[in-house]
């Protein structure tokens, strides 16, 4: 599996800056030929992606960048998002904000029902966050 490197891209982990990650992917998606539909369904996956990175920067309590990576393969688009902490030692997690597992639990389900492969990595004693998102070209 060839893979090549398309974009990345480094933004502040806030909302504000959801909608620049997603034009990325759109434009990306729309170059590698992805159909509308699933361009729609990996914007979908990517905002829930960024947002459960941004909600593990503010229970870190450190500002945070989002770094994503963009690149191809002969089928797929590969988004990586990782959330990186802007200060120079990682802090470690707050242990008065308790993550609710349920809710984590139904925001990977969203993304996993809107990609073709969805990897989550969070490191407990870090609180560091990383997620890989795949869309496969139809056809």
């Amino acid at each position: 599996m060839a893979k090549r490197n398309l974009a990345e891209l480094k933004i502040p982990a806030s909302p504000a800056f959801i909608p620049v990650a997603k034009r990325v992917a759109t434009t990306l998606g729309g170059q590698l030929g992805f159909s509308l539909v699933d361009l729609d369904e990996l914007t979908i996956a990517l905002t829930q992606a960024c947002d459960s990175a941004i909600a593990a920067a503010n229970d870190l309590g450190s500002p945070a960048d989002l770094k994503l990576t963009y690149f191809a393969t002969n089928r797929a688009l590969v988004v990586d998002v990782d959330l990186m902490p802007t200060g120079n030692a990682v802090p470690a997690p707050k242990h008065d904000t308790e993550v609710d597992p349920e809710l984590q639990r139904l925001a990977y389900e969203m993304i996993r029902c809107f990609v073709d492969d969805f990897r989550p990595q969070v490191e407990p004693t870090t609180g560091h966050v990383s997620f890989r998102m795949v869309k496969y070209l139809a056809g």
